[in-house]
């Protein structure tokens, strides 16, 4: 197996779904570690980082959510959520411990494929932007791409979530261009959109709720009624 192979880590307690993913994604040309809980994922990190992680939700002892939390506290690994789980909370509790996916059971493997391969990417993308990485402002606001932070006109940061960061990048990226809300889904978690899916109106509801923005007359997350949303505040 090629070295310079990404390397992916299955975090699976059911043996047969663990090395099904496993044989296919080898064929694919991956590298590919298995796990059956947290001890065995943290022995294997500790010799071979992964490029990606797939953790299962439901696993003996730490769960895969609690997992996904660790890793991302010291790990810029993809990390890739699987689960039954359907729930918009559920999806948003996911891309809050730091996921940058979500998928969900049962699944076909080409599209988890397809999922990893389009993760790599946007991390690669997400790295070379890093290494230029700016500040937007935009009604006395700060937004700072390269720490994440959110910095108000009085100087006071205010906490920002992973996935609230990343909508509100995105929307920044291209003031005053309204985004539906497949677009931005997909963009921030890599997923389709549905319309009993509630994940972007609840992120943008949190973050008007942390700019004082009125949702019936917002200053700086603008609503186009039946398109989606846009950032309204002029970028200066």
């Amino acid at each position: 197996m090629d070295k310079s192979a990404p390397h992916i880590l299955v975090v699976e307690d059911d043996i047969v779904t663990r090395m099904k993913l496993a044989h296919y994604f080898c064929a694919e040309g991956y590298r590919v570690s298995q796990a059956a809980n947290g001890s065995e994922m943290r022995q294997i990190l500790q010799n071979d980082p992964a490029t990606v992680l797939m953790i299962d939700v439901n696993l003996p002892g730490d769960d895969g959510l609690k997992l996904a939390r660790e890793q991302r506290e010291h790990s810029d690994a993809g990390i890739i959520i699987i689960t039954s789980r359907t729930s918009t909370t559920d999806r948003i509790v996911g891309l809050e411990v730091g996921a940058d996916d979500y998928v969900t059971k049962p699944f076909e493997p080409r599209e988890l494929l397809a999922r990893v391969k389009n993760l790599i990417w946007r991390l690669d993308r997400g790295r070379s932007m890093q290494s230029t990485a700016q500040t937007i402002r935009f009604a006395g606001w700060r937004l700072d791409l390269g720490k994440r932070t959110l910095q108000g006109e009085d100087g006071r940061f205010v906490d920002i979530t992973r996935s609230e960061f990343k909508l509100l990048a995105l929307l920044a990226s291209k003031p005053g261009q309204v985004m539906s809300r497949s677009r931005i889904l997909k963009e921030i978690a890599n997923r389709e959109w549905d319309v009993e899916d509630r994940t972007v109106d609840v992120l943008v509801r949190r973050l008007r709720r942390k700019f004082g923005d009125q949702a019936d007359h917002p200053q700086i997350i603008g609503t186009s009624h039946g398109e989606g949303y846009y950032l309204a505040a002029i970028v200066e």
